[in-house]
């Protein structure tokens, strides 16, 4: 049987037309949703910086391991999110919000308030400089493993989401991330990297945070 030159060409063609489609339709998987908590901050701070280690106008810094968390803010078919308004909030080293409901005796730290405001950047990307939260208890008799709050806004969806780091002991016994795959969300997902770090002193993680389109 002899194979034509054209019909090679139209042959490879309609292949890698396939390809493509197949490439098309690769999504990304979706952060999964989460509730806020109890302890979403009153106060928004009105200044946006993403060090949270330091509040302006005060000479301290806040007490514990510093990280330094970044990330790209992405859609689903691997698109980037170009200044999306993020609202950060955690607890502090010693597992206590800056918040007046939270009636854990764990000390207060004056030089964190465990709030920051700030957007994406025009290739998607954010970054913050923080201390690792603390574990704390929580009414259901548990305790939290540590993580950080995340309220994410593009002009066309909004996504919660709670980050956890990996290798923690209370991962697996957490009430919200232990429970992930009963309520159908993948934990692998809310789970930062650990990376690489040039400075001192200072742990490194990464976690890309992927929305939905309305």
């Amino acid at each position: 049987m002899t194979i034509s030159r054209r019909s090679l060409i139209i042959g490879i063609s309609a292949v890698g037309c396939a390809v493509r489609s197949t490439a098309a339709v690769d999504l990304l998987r979706p952060t999964p949703q989460e509730t806020f908590g109890p302890f979403f901050p009153v106060h928004t701070p009105q200044y946006h910086d993403f060090d949270m280690t330091r509040i302006p106008g005060r000479a301290g810094h806040a007490s514990g391991q510093v990280i330094d968390l970044s990330g790209r803010v992405l859609r689903t078919d691997g698109s980037i999110v170009k200044r999306a308004r993020m609202e950060i909030w955690q607890a502090n080293a010693a597992g206590r919000y800056e918040h007046p409901i939270d009636k854990n005796p764990a000390p207060l730290d004056p030089n964190f308030d465990g709030v920051a405001l700030l957007q994406s950047s025009n290739d998607g990307r954010y970054r913050i400089l923080t201390v690792k939260p603390g574990a704390y208890p929580y009414s259901g008799g548990g305790m939290r493993t540590p993580h950080i709050h995340f309220d994410v806004m593009s002009d066309d969806y909004r996504l919660v989401a709670q980050m956890y780091f990996p290798g923690e002991a209370l991962n697996e016994k957490d009430a919200l991330l232990s429970t992930m795959r009963a309520r159908s969300r993948d934990p692998a997902l809310a789970i930062c990297k650990l990376v690489e770090s040039s400075e001192a002193g200072v742990i490194k993680y990464e976690w890309d945070i992927v929305l939905l389109r309305a």
